[in-house]
């Protein structure tokens, strides 16, 4: 059960951190949300968003973090 709460502790703080950087990007202007590629319609009664552009930005930089943490921990 150890294990398990500080798999918890870990998902919290990293959830904490991602919200951290996301109020960040906001404030410097980063236009997370609005990039090209990002797909937005909108009808009389609905409306439809998908992030395609950010997804593959936030992909590309997670990428990059993880291969670098890998090549570092070698």
């Amino acid at each position: 059960m150890a294990e398990f709460g500080k798999a918890l502790l870990g998902l919290g703080l990293l959830l904490v951190l991602i919200g951290a950087l996301l109020l960040i990007a906001a404030r410097f202007g980063l236009p997370l949300g609005r990039l090209p590629g990002d797909i937005s319609y909108r009808g009389k009664n609905v409306s439809f968003f998908f992030p395609l552009g950010t997804s593959i930005l936030v992909s590309v930089v997670l990428s990059i973090v993880f291969y670098l943490i890998s090549r570092f921990r070698r």
